[in-house]
């Protein structure tokens, strides 16, 4: 995608909700091509993360795909199927299933887990690849003002 160099005043009129959604999406697609790349999905990453007691799943107890699925909620995209995806790693032999449909990580998937971890800061530097840490963080601190300005008000507060 390219963009045309606008002023500061354009920019400044420019629609932030427009913004954010090209942006997530272009983020989302970049990582998953980067993660198919290297032989895996991000839903399958994050399969083993919430089932680590090394990472997500502190009493590294089992999940069914329901239970992995709320604990997901918050940043898994309606086309990720926790089903096909845990298949896989079924497949794999990173996690096991028990007789009541709980999915356990095992210590293959656990090494897995880490193995994958480690292409994360390679990943993060491309995206920001020629932004200063002083502009990243500034861009943060403007979507949290936007995030706090658009918040939906509770009863009474």
């Amino acid at each position: 995608m390219t963009t045309q160099p606008w002023s500061d005043a354009d920019l400044a009129t420019q629609p932030a909700a427009y913004w954010t959604g090209v942006a997530y999406e272009s983020l989302i697609s970049f990582t998953r091509a980067r993660h198919a790349e290297l032989g895996f999905t991000q839903p399958q990453f994050w399969l083993l993360r919430n089932l680590s007691k090394e990472d997500l799943r502190p009493d590294g107890g089992g999940m069914t795909i329901p239970e992995l699925r709320q604990a997901m909620s918050s940043y898994l995209r309606a086309e990720d199927d926790l089903g096909a995806e845990s298949e896989v790693l079924l497949e794999r032999g990173w996690l096991t299933r028990d007789g009541e449909g709980r999915l356990w990580i095992t210590e293959a998937g656990e090494e897995a887990r880490v193995s994958l971890k480690q292409h994360a800061p390679a990943i993060r530097a491309l995206i920001h690849q020629d932004i200063d840490d002083a502009d990243y963080v500034t861009a943060l601190k403007v979507l949290h003002q936007l995030i706090r300005n658009t918040a939906t008000p509770t009863p009474g507060g």
